[in-house]
């Protein structure tokens, strides 16, 4: 059965638009973790408009599952994470201007950075993985360089218009898998999924962790964080 990796950014998100202390991301995550997450998620981004420092640092204190990590390769971010040393980091593309990670990380074109930085990061005991789109090309060089794993970018199909479309991108998704694993690299997860998408994206054999925020976010004003958390692991431990 594949896990589940909470996003807790959006947390933080409320909590910036008033620029005070509350909610805390770090109450969120020990919420999620008694409601049976396997790890908590959050991105450090360039601009701190959610998740900042002193999150990263108290979480990696308390979160007692996973902390997985999401940053860009800017220098500033890898001398974090060097630092912190979280259970995994996961690598993506970052846009000051974008709403969310918008695509996947350009491993084929960044591929000599994502080496240096994939051998710093190892030297730490730190766990890497890339957010790509499932092309083999992308796939492939993140095994080359190192990686141990790769999140598979689920936005498209979870933006697809019609069944057609969305049987053509989980398709793409067993595709990107198949390489994956043959390349020895762990498969993950994740964008865009909700309550309503993650059947059929759970029922792919061989994805072993989800990472998913936003829904389960807003999913927990109405519910509670630990009642939004336990059906979405319900959901995903249906197929």
């Amino acid at each position: 059965m594949a896990l589940l990796n909470v996003n807790i950014d959006h947390v933080a998100t409320i909590r910036q638009a008033r620029l005070t202390d509350e909610p805390d991301p770090v109450w969120a995550a020990v919420q999620c973790e008694l409601a049976g997450a396997n790890g908590i998620t959050v991105h450090l981004r360039q601009d701190r408009r959610h998740i900042c420092d002193r999150d990263v640092i108290v979480l990696k204190e308390t979160v007692a599952s996973k902390l997985n990590l999401e940053m860009c390769m800017d220098e500033e971010m890898v001398k974090i994470a060097e630092k912190i040393k979280p259970d995994q980091v996961t690598l993506v593309p970052e846009k000051r201007q974008e709403l969310t990670t918008e695509g996947g990380l350009d491993c084929a074109g960044q591929k000599k950075r994502l080496e240096q930085v994939v051998k710093r990061l190892h030297k730490k005991g730190i766990l890497v993985s890339t957010f790509i789109v499932p092309d083999e090309e992308q796939i492939c060089v993140s095994a080359e360089t190192g990686c141990d794993a790769v999140e598979l970018h689920t936005g498209m199909y979870a933006n697809a218009k019609n069944d057609k479309q969305a049987e053509k991108t989980l398709n793409a998704i067993r595709d990107g898998r198949d390489i994956a694993v043959s390349c020895g690299l762990i498969v993950h997860a994740g964008h865009g999924l909700t309550y309503r998408n993650i059947g059929a994206a759970a029922a792919i054999e061989g994805l072993c962790e989800f990472n998913i925020g936003h829904s389960i976010i807003a999913r927990a004003v109405l519910v509670g964080i630990q009642q939004a958390t336990r059906e979405m692991i319900e959901l995903i431990s249906k197929v």
